[in-house]
């Protein structure tokens, strides 16, 4: 069983250095330690007490999977054996999660497996595209080439979802000031008010009525509606786990005014860079149309995906059963047939996820200008309307107090 081990040694310069390592035994450690160029000077199992037995929480982000399978690639690329440039992106990755995945398939490799069936063991860090696409590169002896277009298509992800990210943060932002702005209005404000028309006694505004009732369940009844609010979402997520929750989430996602345009150009360009890469890497067409339908991030595009596959083992084309699905526009349909005429297929998938990335940046800059000032109009006009309920029965103070 593999142990974390601690280690102090000196470099060919004579500093001392120290850290830690995962490896099968104290032997193994110390002939990894001098193939690295190290003298060892002591080493020891590391000691971790209660933390041994507490599991790591949270996940590895995109963005740190990008980076690995960057320096990876360039060090293959640099002619490194694998396993010294896993030992080297073990060392230097700043998500101990990677670095421990990255450990574990170290170990695998010495012990005999491959880099594509050691990564398949952890699918939260290399899914199904990842280790699909190593599997080609080394049966084609074309690995370090596969490593390149991977890293490519990682980085491109994450500038994909950064787009996206800074398009949605602005609103959920605002919408959320809005939302404690009213809250406190609600809570201590408005309650002032109450006083001072229970005093007058008269007949208030249909509109004022409202905002005062409002405010009394949000006083009174405010740890009831969180426990509520939290009991909902809790629901909500776990009904988005279902088949059919996922399916309506999703359905639901392509018909939000303005985002909907947006998340399925982004689902477009993911489908068609992520198949470009797999089909220039040698995967057969079938797997790879498996693989794109767990990455698109959309199971109606998922599901549609699959269909095609279906057909594509009939013996159809790709082009001809996209083109009987209505989440694929015609571009996207009559370009890939263009491209299957013409032994052109992955150029055409390249140019498609080119422009797709292109229209998502386009709309993210557009939406920015639009968001901007239709929030203020929201702020605004939430505001607005609670003070002119609040004010409207002072044009009668006058009358009330004669």
């Amino acid at each position: 069983m593999a142990e974390t081990y601690t280690y102090k040694v000196r470099d060919q310069g004579g500093r001392l250095v120290a850290g830690t390592l995962v490896a099968d035994n104290q032997q193994l450690l110390l002939t990894r330690l001098r193939e690295m160029g190290y003298t060892p000077v002591e080493v020891g199992v590391q000691r971790l007490g209660l933390k041994r037995e507490l599991p790591v929480l949270g996940g590895v982000k995109l963005k740190d999977t990008a980076i690995f399978s960057r320096q990876f690639a360039t060090m293959v690329n640099a002619g490194l054996p694998i396993l010294k440039a896993l030992s080297i992106l073990e060392e230097q990755t700043e998500s101990k999660i990677l670095a421990r995945n990255v450990a574990e398939v170290r170990l695998d490799i010495e012990r005999g497996s491959s880099l594509s069936a050691a990564m398949a063991k952890h699918p939260k860090v290399f899914n199904n595209l990842y280790v699909a696409m190593v599997r080609s590169g080394e049966t084609a002896g074309v690995l370090e080439q596969v490593l390149e277009r991977l890293a490519n298509n990682l980085e491109r992800e994450v500038q994909l979802r950064n787009k996206i990210r800074s398009a949605m943060t602005y609103p959920i932002v605002v919408l959320g000031f809005v939302t404690l702005i009213l809250a406190a209005m609600l809570i201590f404000v408005v309650p002032q008010f109450k006083t001072i028309y229970v005093t007058l006694k008269g007949e208030l505004p249909a509109l004022t009525r409202l905002l005062l009732k409002v405010s009394e369940i949000l006083k009174h009844d405010f740890l009831i509606l969180v426990g509520l609010t939290a009991i909902l979402v809790f629901l909500v997520r776990r009904y988005k786990k279902t088949e059919q929750g996922r399916d309506l989430w999703d359905r639901m996602k392509l018909r939000i005014p303005i985002f909907g345009p947006l998340f399925l150009k982004t689902a477009l360009a993911r489908f068609a860079r992520t198949l470009a890469v797999l089909n220039k890497s040698g995967v057969p067409i079938l797997q790879s149309l498996d693989v794109v339908s767990e990455t698109v991030d959309n199971s109606l595009i998922s599901k549609a995906i699959l269909d095609v596959q279906q057909s594509v083992k009939k013996g159809e084309t790709l082009a001809k059963p996209l083109g009987r699905h209505k989440v694929f526009p015609p571009m996207v349909v009559q370009m890939l047939a263009v491209g299957e005429e013409t032994g052109a297929l992955d150029t055409m998938l390249e140019k498609l996820a080119g422009f797709y990335d292109d229209e998502v940046t386009a709309m993210v800059d557009s939406l920015t200008s639009i968001i901007e000032p239709a929030m203020i109009f929201v702020v605004g006009g939430a505001v607005g309307v609670s003070v002119i309920a609040l004010y409207l029965p002072m044009f009668n103070i006058i009358k009330l107090i004669k």
